[in-house]
């Protein structure tokens, strides 16, 4: 469990979801406590693990949710925000089809997408509240709502862990709860 509190490692876990043209400011050891994500997919076929596209592929809308707490890599970059599980873990996933989605709301799939990488990358630009609470120990208790319902119920802690590895973590929190606090209402 220390290996988690790691920036090294957390930088790798969050390093393939930077957009092009971004880089890392910010990024710390967090828990999220309930989370909630939904995409509208198009053109796809639908596999255990994957959406693959296909020219005559379906409209695909899929919820991923996971209602128990987990521990994740929270990073920023100058206009995303990037959330990662720090251990491999499983989510609920829910699946139906195109007749209640709006052809406009969807994406084409262009290429293989893993149901495991959906949901690691929002642009600030997507959120649409920030509730920041305070909690016990110092943490702060985070409920980010996205404009499409999306949302996390997170816990920022105080502390990086007790192994040294996150050093920089009191500063890159607090850079992270300045750039949420711009959407607390």
């Amino acid at each position: 469990m220390s290996g988690i509190f790691s920036e090294i490692s957390m930088k790798q876990s969050l390093e393939p979801y930077i957009p092009k043209g971004e880089s890392l400011l910010a990024g710390i050891h967090a828990v999220a406590k309930e989370s909630k994500v939904t995409g509208i997919y198009k053109k796809c076929i639908l596999t255990e693990t994957s959406l693959i596209p296909h020219e005559n592929g379906a409209t695909v809308i899929l919820r991923k949710e996971k209602y128990a707490a987990y521990d994740i890599y929270l990073g920023i970059t100058q206009y995303s925000l990037l959330i990662t599980g720090c251990m491999q873990c499983r989510y609920y996933y829910q699946f139906e089809d195109y007749a209640t989605a709006k052809e406009a709301d969807a994406q084409a799939v262009t290429s293989e997408m893993l149901l495991e990488n959906i949901g690691k990358c929002f642009s600030f630009a997507d959120i649409q509240s920030c509730e920041i609470k305070k909690g016990v120990l110092g943490s702060m208790k985070c409920l980010i709502t996205m404009k499409n319902g999306d949302y996390f119920k997170l816990m920022l802690p105080k502390l990086g862990g007790l192994t040294g590895g996150m050093p920089h973590h009191a500063e890159y929190r607090n850079a992270i709860l300045e750039q949420l606090g711009k959407y607390n209402k």
